[in-house]
């Protein structure tokens, strides 16, 4: 650790990994959701299930339920059991009933023939030739999903579809999961004006604040848009200190955290009691990134101040931010694609870059093209891509027809 601390900058992974550092200290707070609006949350407790699953011996398929006997090939069908209403019968070795996908399989019968395996004529049911049945086939057995106390979902398990219906099963109607995460996201800059304002002279519109709100969105986390300041040295103080002691989480600061004359912000969060954990990572876009911890109440905070371009601050969320919150909650992050360089790039320093880049797949392979200018102050750009080519720090100018990484946007 001393030496990063020596040093003037530090690497991707060294800055990822202080990031990561921080993220696994956060302490996630619960709340009780209901059932049908736990959708992409994350469990915070085992579930439980409180009956067998199944809870009966029941039918894979539409069929015949019969008793077990190679020697046996056609049957009396003397009644129909549907799922749900049940009906006992003392079936004899000759006799089968018709039987529907989950309803409850009689007392003495061990296997279910599909419908589409026989030929029936009035009642009478004959195996159909060439068609063989087995001890047990097509039976779900009592338990054999699982067991009356084991647990159906663990706790930290990040819920899909799939996973509701197992907990329903269970007769769980509302569920413990942990609170989303809160940003409060701020932008600084005199040039800044509303996004319902034309701007004229030098003014640009408060872009940057939009693609972050959407980037807390897409990981499922809750924001508050503080909206912009002025450079005003103190009235960015006040904003920021107002943020930092409300109930967020998670600040994000864009602009005013580089080297210029108006950037203040590394001063000011010191001033506010805020840790600096590094400034400036070696990587394009999006060198001047600051990340800092803010405590209050035994309360750990995390900030970043983002650089003002558009694309170095959304860069900065995808590589820290993104992959560390789907981490924290159990969600899966997207693996990087290997995909085939159509042109060659241009990369003279020893930064890890990260490229905008249009990724297709053709066949069974992936090949990526970058024909951008890389700026970082184009959000067209960004808007026209849909990954970001990862380009590491020794490797220097890739050319046409190298395999590189690709994160999918």
């Amino acid at each position: 650790m001393e030496s990063i601390k020596l040093r003037i900058m530090l690497s991707y992974k060294e800055a990822f990994s202080l990031i990561k550092e921080q993220f696994q200290n956060l302490k996630l707070e619960t709340e009780n959701v209901k059932l049908e609006n736990s959708l992409h949350r994350t469990l915070a407790e085992n579930v439980i299930s409180d009956i067998n699953l199944p809870p009966f011996d029941n039918s894979a398929v539409d069929g015949y339920a019969v008793q077990f006997d190679n020697s046996i090939n056609k049957w009396e069908m003397i009644g129909e059991i549907t799922a749900g209403n049940f009906k006992e019968f003392n079936l004899t070795e000759n006799q089968t009933v018709k039987i529907m996908t989950g309803a409850k399989i009689p007392f003495n019968c061990n296997a279910v023939i599909p419908i589409e395996d026989v030929k029936v004529q009035d009642k009478k049911v004959r195996l159909s030739p060439g068609s063989k049945y087995l001890e047990t086939m097509n039976i779900r057995l009592k338990a054999s999903d699982i067991g009356e106390g084991e647990i159906t979902v663990e706790k930290g398990t990040f819920l899909k579809p799939r996973h509701l219906s197992s907990i329903a099963s269970c007769g769980k109607s509302e569920i413990k999961v942990y609170k989303k995460l809160k940003f409060g996201i701020v932008a600084t800059g005199d040039e800044l004006i509303p996004v319902n304002e034309k701007p004229e002279g030098d003014k640009i519109r408060v872009s940057n604040v939009y693609s972050l709100l959407g980037e807390v969105s897409e990981v499922n986390q809750e924001w508050i848009n503080f909206g912009f300041v002025k450079d005003d040295r103190d009235k960015i103080k006040e904003k920021v200190n107002n943020i930092l002691n409300s109930d967020i989480d998670i600040l994000l600061t864009t602009g005013g955290v580089s080297v210029g004359e108006y950037d203040y912000l590394k001063d000011i969060f010191e001033e506010l009691g805020v840790k600096k954990i590094f400034w400036r990572a070696n990587i394009k876009p999006g060198k001047p990134c600051y990340f800092g911890i803010f405590t209050k109440n035994d309360k750990l905070k995390l900030v970043f101040g983002l650089p003002g371009n558009p694309v170095s601050s959304q860069v900065n969320f995808k590589v820290y931010i993104k992959e560390n919150i789907n981490n924290l909650f159990g969600n899966q992050n997207t693996e990087q694609i290997k995909a085939e360089l159509l042109n060659d790039l241009r990369k003279k320093d020893k930064k890890r870059h990260f490229m905008k880049g249009v990724l297709k797949k053709e066949k069974d392979k992936y090949f990526i093209t970058s024909k951008f200018s890389q700026s970082s102050g184009n959000m067209v750009e960004l808007s026209k891509a849909n990954c970001l080519i990862v380009i590491e720090e020794e490797h220097l100018d890739p050319k046409k027809g190298e395999i590189v990484n690709c994160i999918p946007m």
